[in-house]
């Protein structure tokens, strides 16, 4: 019984930790979110053959303004993808990832 409860904290601690760490946060919200059609890690392809590779997203586009489209809403324009919104938090985390591996 006191192991079990041992495993809950340590449980609730990493999953705390990794809640705090912008990058990891913003990572594991690319990944649940976009990674189904484009490549979220700093190498590989996308699934999808129209989609960018995330890491390439900041040669075309201004990721200062990323978390204002992300809070308001993003859609391509295209019916392959979806409409995509996070709240102002998840997209500064997004950002905060994308930033971290951008080519």
């Amino acid at each position: 019984m006191r192991l079990l409860g041992i495993a809950i904290i340590l449980a609730l601690v990493s999953a705390s930790a990794s809640a705090q760490n912008p990058v990891r946060h913003g990572r594991a919200l690319l990944r649940a979110n976009c990674g189904a059609c484009h490549a979220v890690g700093s190498k590989g392809p996308s699934t999808h053959r129209a989609a960018p590779p995330l890491r390439r997203l900041g040669r075309s586009f201004d990721l200062d303004d990323l978390p204002r489209l992300l809070s308001r809403g993003i859609s391509a324009g295209h019916p392959d993808m979806p409409e995509v919104r996070f709240n102002e938090d998840d997209a500064r985390d997004v950002r905060a990832y994308l930033r971290s591996i951008q080519e």
